[in-house]
């Protein structure tokens, strides 16, 4: 059995921590049985170690998660790209035409999709390598995992059962979204499901669907008709459209962490960062990212989120209302992490000439570099505030460490290496300040010295 991970969404249920290069499933707000801060992909990634599936698991995720994937998880899951972001339909499809023909999997091989970040204990993985054979026992077309709920909820989504068997394999009857506490009240007297989003099928099955629907089923040509691709989801494309779908149950632990009030559940400690909670400040709790502290004083049922993207102060309650106030934010974001480190942005101007001038606070592993590359609309100055590291200038190597600035003039061919933990301060000022003027010429640090000849080593 194969494992694609599904890993997207913008996570803005979770602002001001959360954004299109930082959705919720990375954010490091919960402890690891050793007390250390992590996200919730680590932690799927270490429970799938566990019930021995990681070897077997892929993830699929937009451009801008790469970054942050690999940085969390040190390259240790192969990755598949989609070049947009469009819906599961389309990202399924994509990770179904990769292991099809990149990888020359079986068609009748079992594929199980999961979500990157649910919650839930390390034997809910067991029960995903029972779909396996439940597909090949019962000659499904596909087998989903259904939870059995604890209350009433109007948050879930439900598996409606047609009967349940000796070997409590469910024949599905169809769904239910999102019900009213009456109706969910009756969906649980049918032995109703809540749906938790994870389903296995043969290979075979999908690649028919696509041939079905004239969609490419080499992974390279799909690539290039990605974007013609409808924005859909899978439920809707292809679970509703199956007729023979079978369900097995899960009794332990399970949540949707996609809201500030059922995260700060979770959390073992009810404040990450400077500052100050008072006493008679209950149920209240504090995630800092600031280099300021923040103090909180008589608020109860309260969660204060402090980061370079901004403040939300909000009533517990109220905080999945979150999504409706911030839909329109789609500022660049202020904090982000790469596989080299991360960047944090300290200022941002735009002058009376059309200029801009942007600072960011640059951190770099040790061992790990940033990109041989070049811009055409900007000049940069780096200042090394901490560190030693090598600085690739225009095809010459330097030794670079703390109290060192470094000028980069339009054109020039730049990367540095850091030997410990380097910092620095980078200002850029130029016409345009995006992405598409970071031309990448080598990304690899041996390379970039390949590039870099010994002889023009200069100390």
């Amino acid at each position: 059995m194969k494992i694609v991970l599904l890993s997207g969404g913008s996570g803005k249920r979770l602002w001001p921590l959360s954004n299109d290069a930082r959705s919720k499933q990375f954010l490091k707000i919960l402890e690891n049985e050793n007390g250390k801060l992590q996200s919730m992909v680590q932690r799927v990634w270490e429970q799938l170690k566990q019930t021995d599936l990681c070897r077997s698991t892929l993830i699929a995720t937009s451009n801008s998660q790469v970054e942050m994937l690999r940085s969390q998880l040190n390259d240790e899951i192969e990755i598949i790209v989609e070049p947009t972001k469009r819906d599961t339909f389309p990202a399924i499809s994509l990770a179904s035409t990769y292991l099809y023909t990149k990888k020359n999997t079986n068609e009748d091989e079992v594929i199980a999709i999961l979500p990157v970040d649910p919650f839930v204990e390390a034997n809910f993985f067991n029960r995903v390598k029972d779909l396996e054979d439940v597909i090949n026992h019962h000659q499904a077309d596909l087998a989903l995992i259904g939870v059995l709920p604890t209350y009433p909820s109007e948050k879930y989504g439900y598996i409606v059962p047609e009967k349940t068997n000796s070997s409590n394999v469910i024949k599905v009857k169809g769904f239910t979204e999102k019900p009213n506490e009456i109706k969910a009240n009756e969906l649980l007297s049918q032995g109703a499901l809540w749906n938790c989003g994870v389903f296995a099928f043969r290979l075979g099955y999908i690649i028919k669907m696509l041939k079905e629907r004239n969609i490419p089923v080499q992974y390279e040509e799909l690539l290039k008709q990605y974007n013609k691709l409808p924005r859909i989801s899978f439920d809707y494309e292809i679970v509703e459209n199956t007729k023979n779908i079978v369900a097995l149950s899960y009794e332990g632990y399970w949540k949707d962490l996609g809201t500030w009030n059922t995260l700060t559940d979770e959390m073992a400690t009810n404040q990450i960062g400077k500052g100050v909670i008072s006493g008679d400040s209950l149920n209240t709790h504090l995630i800092n990212e600031l280099d300021i502290p923040v103090t909180v004083l008589g608020i109860s049922n309260a969660v204060i989120v402090a980061s370079p993207d901004g403040i939300l102060v909000s009533d517990k309650e109220k905080s999945p209302k979150i999504k409706e106030f911030v839909r329109d934010f789609n500022d660049r974001p202020m904090y982000e992490e790469r596989r080299w480190g991360w960047y944090k942005v300290l200022d941002y101007e735009k002058q009376n000439d059309n200029k801009e001038v942007l600072t960011k606070k640059i951190v770099i592993k040790a061992g790990a570099n940033l990109s041989y590359q070049y811009h055409l609309a900007r000049k940069e100055t780096w200042t090394i505030t901490k560190g030693k590291g090598i600085f690739a200038l225009n095809g010459k190597l330097h030794v670079v460490q703390a109290g060192d600035v470094l000028q980069i003039k339009v054109g020039d061919k730049h990367a540095i290496k850091a030997i410990t933990d380097l910092e620095m301060v980078e200002v850029q000022f130029g016409s345009q300040l995006i992405d598409e003027d970071v031309i990448r010429l080598y990304t690899n640090w041996t390379e970039i010295e390949e590039f870099c000849s010994n002889k023009n080593f200069a100390n």
